[in-house]
């Protein structure tokens, strides 16, 4: 089973060599992460290409976000499983073993736990699961999202219900997860395996209007259902 990780990244110089380690002491010779750069101008590219991994792909990103950047990634992997990552957590021992074991046994999607830390590791919350109500089932994920991409994998085969990503998304692992909801085994698993690094230069996350979120809930619906 080949594992590809999408990475998204947009100035990720500060974490990312942190986070691209943690995830390599992981794969093996054939694996193969896909970082997608949405500021190729900026310091990421060099710290990537410094690694020196043959494992390691960069790829320029589309510059139209985070959304069409992780769609870009996704897009360029080959292996039999894809994990998302974010360019500035750290996944901790044990998340790719656990995870494939899920696919071995018919899973579509996985998503595990995560302790949430500030911007130095330090965790400030045990279990996201806790903290945002997680759990699986389509119409709980539309009224309240649960599916966080950092903690998120996908059996290969999903690209075909996924990709393209429509318009309008309120963010790309939302769709991914309500898609496997409708055609697929969904496993939550309750072990934390990522450090979840919350911190300023984060891309997610920011507040948004009731406003918003009720069109965003509308379009998605629309998307996944017909």
């Amino acid at each position: 089973m080949k594992v590809s990780v999408a990475l998204a990244a947009y100035n990720g110089e500060k974490y990312i060599e942190e986070q691209l380690r943690s995830i390599l002491e992981q794969l093996r010779g054939d694996d193969e992460i896909i970082v997608s750069d949405d500021n190729p101008s900026g310091g990421t590219r060099a710290v990537v290409e410094s690694m020196n991994d043959p494992r390691i792909h960069y790829v320029e990103g589309p510059g139209k976000g985070v959304i069409k950047n992780f769609e870009n990634a996704i897009k360029h992997t080959t292996g039999d499983v894809v994990f998302l990552s974010d360019q500035d957590d750290v996944w901790l021992p044990g998340k790719v073993i656990a995870v494939c074991e899920e696919f071995k046994n018919g899973a579509m999607v996985v998503l595990h736990d995560a302790k949430v830390t500030d911007e130095n590791l330090n965790v400030v919350e045990e279990s996201f699961f806790k903290l945002n109500g997680s759990a699986p089932g389509f119409w709980k994920n539309i009224k309240k999202n649960s599916y966080m991409g950092c903690c998120m994998a996908f059996d290969a085969t999903m690209k075909r219900f996924i990709l393209p990503f429509p318009n309008n998304l309120p963010m790309h692992d939302q769709w991914i997860g309500l898609k496997a909801e409708q055609n697929g085994k969904v496993v939550f698993l309750d072990t934390p395996y990522l450090l979840y690094r919350r911190n300023d230069d984060s891309l997610t996350g920011n507040p948004t209007s009731f406003a918003q979120k009720l069109k965003w809930r509308i379009n998605i619906m629309r998307d996944t259902i017909l």
